[in-house]
């Protein structure tokens, strides 16, 4: 459940990175194979808990974020 209003900002930084990963090419290549699969608010969703977990890690454990490529979308965001 959460805080709605951080909920709504996580998907709302997800969507902004969707609709950029549409026509870009230098997307990573998982993230625009999601999109070929399922429907674009499933995968909004999905990039939203991805980039959740990863500030839930960074703060938990401390340290600063380094962009491996792995999460590359998700560091845009």
């Amino acid at each position: 459940m959460g805080n709605p209003t951080l909920r709504s900002l996580l998907v709302c930084g997800a969507t902004s990175v969707l609709r950029r990963a549409k026509g870009n090419e230098k997307e990573p290549r998982w993230l625009i194979a999601l999109l070929a699969r399922r429907p674009f608010k499933v995968v909004a969703v999905a990039l939203a808990n991805k980039i959740a977990r990863i500030i839930w890690a960074l703060l938990t454990k401390g340290g600063s974020y380094r962009n491996t490529g792995v999460a590359s979308g998700a560091a845009r965001a």
